[in-house]
């Protein structure tokens, strides 16, 4: 994979890449298709299953908002003292039998957007209904909620930074969705 850097700025000496980021963006890569395409084996999720894009998109929107995803997180053992996070976008966009689940937020859990994944998978096929997200999220167990999608199909995809002091504009104007300091990868 490669790496594209569409702005930089020089950054405070405290400054540090994962505590001071203000949000990110994950994208996940699923290939719906009764036949696996072999250039994205190692890249996307190969479900041959038919998918019911509609109820899919009506629970990913269920997912936007602030919200303890303790039921969509996998626990190393440790127990979570804060759960909540905020999510601003949760979009499943489709190419062909490509899907794209694009997620946005200030901060994500260990595995949390492969168990919002997944179990959005599994409300297009029927396992789930969409609104059955609601409850899931209500009971803050992960053993309610669906399964987490395999690793090989997620990315992250963008790092959002608060605007740094002395930033010049032509750099903020890079940055999509007019935030600033938007590292593309």
């Amino acid at each position: 994979r490669q790496t594209r850097v569409l702005s930089a700025v020089r950054a405070p000496k405290k400054f540090h890449a994962r505590f001071d980021a203000s949000g990110k963006q994950y994208r996940y890569v699923v290939w719906n298709h009764p036949a696996m395409n072999p250039l994205l084996r190692k890249t996307a999720w190969h479900v041959p299953r038919p998918l019911d894009v509609k109820a899919m998109r009506a629970a990913a929107k269920l997912f936007v908002g602030r919200h303890d995803f303790r039921s969509f997180t996998a626990n190393r053992g440790d127990e979570l003292e804060d759960a909540v996070r905020t999510l601003t976008r949760c979009d499943v966009k489709r190419s062909g039998k490509l899907f794209t689940f694009v997620i946005e937020g200030d901060g994500f859990l260990y595995k949390m957007c492969r168990g919002i994944v997944g179990t959005i998978v599994q409300v297009g096929f029927g396992r789930f209904p969409a609104g059955e997200i609601k409850t899931m999220l209500a009971h803050k167990d992960r053993r309610v909620a669906g399964m987490n999608a395999p690793a090989h199909g997620l990315v992250l995809w963008k790092v959002f930074y608060p605007k740094v002091r002395g930033q010049k504009s032509e750099v903020r104007k890079t940055s999509a969705r007019a935030r600033p300091l938007t590292f593309d990868l």
